[in-house]
């Protein structure tokens, strides 16, 4: 692959660099790892990308599915080559236009978050005549135990709280225009190993067994979520899971005998396992200061071009790639970007090497959640450089630009 240096020298900084050789093989790794029966649904919201969506359909053998939660999703996967009848819509707030959009374009799958999202659905399928395909989405009264970032057994704006469903049967099953045909769980994000990870996915396996049977029906369609880990802007390599098949085969065996013959679909889903390692994020050093005893070092890019950090309310312990190992770490600061705002921190009492103005910082493991996750329009500066690269090849090499489109008023 053309170098990092290089890429910076010709393009700019601040620059993402995706490699596309990386995430084909996160895909074939994934795949490799889940039962063949079980199918794998790509999360947009991780890396939006053209480029990296195609990849998502490339290639032989077993394809990712989409799972989005806007129209703007919706185009740029359809645009990509996804069909429409794999695509899965979710969201806790889908509004009409939102669904007219989606049930027009061939959408037919919803991950549906409570009564009112399933007869919002219901009526405009009705309206449209087509029948919209629902998965309830469960919030499980009880957690695994085996948690990394927890998603569920608590208050939420997402699913249905498990203990409600029984009582609630009667309704769900008789909204027109919808055939409630399974379940959607996302039980944690991230999980901290693989036995976590499959101590997840098999509490996750048995709770929708449990539903189904509360409900007195028969699933079709059971998304179990995601949590598959991998470093995030910190140095390290993307897990390899060798015993997740097996143990997810005997789960399924165990609690829905009739998985194998296809009486039930099974799928799981992952954004940042796919993307995240294909990604570097090249900042260049602005200026270097000292405060009070700290240092810090002043880089073109912050929170605005690598904010899914701070939407997660915390600075995440990121880390420098060195392109020369031998390269001594000779201090301890803080990197920041550029914005008027104390918030804008990257990652504080990092050790560094030295570093002057005109450097260039390279943050690794920045495939997901990268711009579209960011502040990019905070303070009108420019979106970072997106590059595309696969071996030595140069694909691709563009930017987000945003436009005001005036609906009322006069353009200056």
């Amino acid at each position: 692959m053309t170098g990092y240096a290089e890429l910076a020298k010709r393009f700019g900084t601040p620059s993402y660099v995706y490699d596309l050789d990386r995430i084909a093989a996160a895909r074939r790794d994934l795949f490799a790892a889940l039962p063949e029966e079980v199918e794998l649904f790509y999360a947009a919201k991780a890396n939006p990308h053209p480029e990296l969506l195609r990849e998502m359909r490339a290639g032989e053998g077993r394809r990712c599915r989409a799972e989005i939660s806007s129209t703007g999703e919706l185009a740029a996967v359809l645009t990509a080559g996804f069909p429409a009848d794999e695509i899965l819509y979710t969201g806790p707030g889908k509004t009409e236009d939102e669904l007219v959009e989606a049930l027009t374009a061939g959408v037919r799958l919803f991950s549906v978050e409570s009564l009112g999202d399933l007869r919002n659905i219901g009526a405009v399928a009705t309206r449209l005549g087509v029948i919209a395909t629902c998965l309830l989405r469960v919030n499980s009264a009880n957690a695994s135990a085996t948690s990394s970032i927890r998603m569920t057994g608590v208050p939420s704006q997402f699913g249905f709280d498990s203990e409600t469903l029984p009582e609630l049967r009667e309704q769900l099953f008789d909204v027109p225009g919808t055939d409630v045909a399974g379940a959607h769980f996302f039980p944690l994000s991230n999980a901290k190993d693989e036995a976590s990870l499959i101590g997840e996915f098999q509490h996750t396996i048995s709770v929708a067994a449990r539903v189904q049977d509360e409900l007195g029906t028969r699933f079709r369609f059971v998304d179990i979520g995601g949590g598959f880990s991998v470093p995030y802007a910190v140095s390290g390599e993307r897990p390899v899971y060798g015993n997740l098949r097996e143990a997810m085969a005997s789960s399924l065996d165990e609690w829905f005998p009739g998985w194998r013959s296809g009486e039930v679909k099974f799928a799981v889903e992952s954004g940042r396992y796919l993307v995240g390692d294909s990604g570097t994020l090249m900042v260049g050093v602005v200026n270097l200061k000292e405060s009070r005893g700290r240092r810090f070092v002043i880089l073109d890019g912050g929170i605005n071009t690598f904010g899914g950090m701070s939407g997660l309310g915390r600075i995440m312990p990121v880390s420098v790639r060195l392109d020369d190992e031998g390269i001594p770490l000779e201090q301890i600061a803080s990197l920041v970007g550029p914005l008027c705002t104390p918030g804008d921190v990257l990652g504080r009492d990092i050790e560094l090497p030295a570093l002057a103005p005109g450097d260039v910082v390279n943050i690794p493991n920045a495939g997901a959640y990268g711009p579209t996750a960011s502040l990019l329009m905070f303070l009108g500066r420019p979106a970072p450089t997106e590059i595309l690269v696969r071996g030595e090849e140069l694909v691709s090499v563009s930017r987000i630009e945003h436009i005001r489109a005036y609906e009322l008023g006069q353009e200056l």
